[in-house]
């Protein structure tokens, strides 16, 4: 297939859902258009279905990336001021309700997801190559629907078939159901011997879509959060030992830009598309959200000709993980240079914060691995940043290292859980390890994957989310020009027992009288 197959069928359903409403009245109908059951009968059809999935998954990044990295100890909200965007300061000072917005859209979304999977898995016949193959990525993307359904919320429905309108409301699950349909979906998908492999590590082309190692990262991932450490670790070795993928070798903070979409070191990333007839189609806000708070900002020296700017400020690294790179690496480190900057760094760039203005939620420390570069930009639009084509990360394969070095610690295989993480550490530019504990691994994770969606769900399965975060949100600081800076004082604030899984949202709890609430909601 060509490797712009998925792109095609992707913007031809865009462009028929923006077509306007007179020109569709104008149609004149001839005979039967068709049905749902009678849709999925050719590859053509099939492949636009696939690529609708795809984009229901690209649809809810946004919600999806920050409000499990608002829920971490990486980052401060930010923004322009206080109540900028009220509804992740919530999220980041636990200090959220049953009703909150972004929890309520994340879950829904999540089943919206699942209803694009279910929809090709119940249709499709299957009997072309092109429909096994669509019918196993359908359930893979099912089962890491279902993955953040139990990691989050933990008692939230299995939904494994297309509903009929007797089964609407449905009651809870529990984790042991959640999560034996994660391992029948990624465990039939990987048997089904339909998803494609990469040639070798450099092959862009088939790793666009989910291939067989996708599906094994994401099995090994969720056998790792139950507890099954040898089963993780050798589902997680399928990869490494496949040598399909590799760390990237690059500069390491070029693997977050569009020019290495992709690259040798992606198990999983959302497509962009470098198209300017397309950009409002795939606006998205996922990096103007990120970027260096441009309206409280000087731009001068080398960052004119390098940065993105008209960017909002959000997602400011704490003091907490810059401390933590320090006393790992030191404060010359290769990677943390390439993942922080203090603002001593910032101001050697060209940037400085504007006399008189504070930047909110932020303690003197910026990221830089995930800021937009002028070079990421479909079109420069200063003015509203929106139209970067760098595509969306899900999973790379340092965290499969990382998780497959865990496993084995856990299963007892110490050489190679070394090993792994040694190959992470040198990649950093960091001395090897003689031994290695568990600590080690939680420090290493938290340094290579900060800000990447894993934080807050390892903090939790590994029992230390009450002693990392229950002090988040207590004071907000706000850091200037002169380096001066004070807080914002909150009464209520951090994390609790009851935060250890997400609320049922309030409105599935009004609407579905079989829903119960998750405990001390």
């Amino acid at each position: 297939m060509k490797k712009n197959l998925l792109y095609i069928a992707l913007m031809a359903m865009m462009s028929l859902a923006f077509t306007s409403c007179d020109s569709e009245l104008d149609i004149e109908k001839h005979g039967n258009l068709g049905s749902m059951d009678t849709y999925y009968i050719n590859d053509a059809n099939v492949n636009a279905a696939t690529a609708s999935m795809y984009l229901e998954m690209r649809g809810n990044y946004f919600n999806w990336f920050f409000t499990k990295n608002l829920l971490s100890d990486d980052i401060w909200t930010g923004g322009g001021s206080r109540s900028d965007n009220a509804s992740m300061e919530m999220l980041n000072e636990y200090t959220f309700g049953t009703d909150h917005g972004m929890v309520e859209g994340l879950y829904s979304g999540l089943y919206s997801i699942i209803y694009k999977a279910n929809l090709i898995i119940d249709k499709v016949t299957g009997e072309t190559p092109v429909m096994k193959r669509a019918i196993n990525e359908a359930k893979v993307v099912r089962a890491i629907a279902h993955f953040e359904l139990v990691t989050l919320w933990g008692t939230a429905p299995v939904v494994n078939h297309l509903l009929t309108p007797d089964e609407y409301r449905q009651g809870n699950s529990t984790p042991a159901d959640l999560w034996a349909q994660v391992e029948t979906d990624l465990t039939e998908a990987i048997s089904s011997g339909t998803l494609p492999s990469k040639s070798d590590a450099n092959d862009q082309e088939t790793g666009i879509r989910i291939t067989k190692e996708t599906a094994q990262a994401f099995l090994g991932k969720a056998y790792l959060f139950q507890g099954k450490y040898s089963e993780a670790a050798s589902m997680l070795d399928n990869v490494i030992n496949s040598g399909k993928y590799a760390l990237f070798t690059g500069d390491y903070d070029m693997q977050f830009h569009a020019a290495y979409n992709n690259n040798c070191e992606s198990i999983l990333e959302l497509q962009r598309r470098n198209d300017s007839e397309q950009l409002w189609t795939q606006m998205d806000m996922t990096f103007i959200m990120q970027g260096w708070r441009t309206d409280k900002l000087n731009y001068g020296g080398q960052a004119v000709n390098v940065l993105a700017q008209g960017m909002y400020g959000f997602s400011n690294p704490r003091k907490s993980l810059y401390d933590t790179f320090a006393a790992w690496e030191g404060t010359n480190g290769y990677r943390m240079n390439k993942t922080i900057m203090t603002y001593d760094q910032v101001e050697a760039f060209g940037v400085s914060v504007q006399t008189g203005s504070f930047l909110y939620g932020n303690e003197g420390y910026f990221f830089w691995k995930n800021q937009a570069f002028k070079e990421d930009c479909i079109t420069d639009m200063s003015f509203f940043q929106v139209g970067q084509y760098t595509s969306l990360k899900v999973m790379r394969y340092a965290e499969v290292l990382l998780m497959a070095a865990e496993a084995h610690l856990q299963a007892g295989n110490s050489a190679k859980a070394l090993d792994y993480i040694n190959q992470i550490r040198t990649r950093a530019k960091e001395s090897p390890l003689a031994a290695v504990t568990l600590n080690d691994i939680k420090t290493e994770k938290r340094l290579e994957l900060c800000n990447e969606c894993v934080r807050y769900q390892d903090l939790v399965r590994w029992g230390d989310a009450s002693s990392a975060m229950s002090s988040q949100g207590k004071d907000i600081p706000v850091y200037g020009a002169d380096g001066a800076h004070w807080n914002f004082h909150n009464d209520n604030y951090g994390f609790k027992d009851k935060n250890k899984l997400l609320p049922i949202p309030l409105k599935e709890i009004d609407l579905n009288p079989n829903m119960t609430q998750n405990e001390g909601w």
